[in-house]
């Protein structure tokens, strides 16, 4: 899986760095460091008036905050990665 994240001016400005920080420390926590590729990205055209923009296996979601990030995370990161 490859997940890229907008670190250009705009998406910087609404919190990318902190961001990059979640998903690291989430694919940290389910130790998913061999299954995941964690990029930068530059404007994904996709500019939202809330949130930054992440690509998750080529699927952009916008406005993505601190506070909606494990939901994101959970519906279309972990979900394809659940072990039984």
């Amino acid at each position: 899986m490859i997940i890229q994240i907008c670190v250009g001016s705009s998406c910087h400005l609404k919190g990318s760095p902190e961001i990059v920080e979640l998903f690291q420390k989430a694919i940290e926590q389910y130790r998913l460091e061999d299954e995941i590729t964690l990029a930068g990205s530059f404007c994904m055209g996709k500019c939202n008036r809330i949130g930054v923009s992440v690509s998750i296996d080529d699927e952009i979601h916008t406005g993505v905050t601190k506070e909606n990030f494990k939901e994101l995370f959970e519906k279309n990161v972990l979900c394809k990665f659940e072990r039984s």
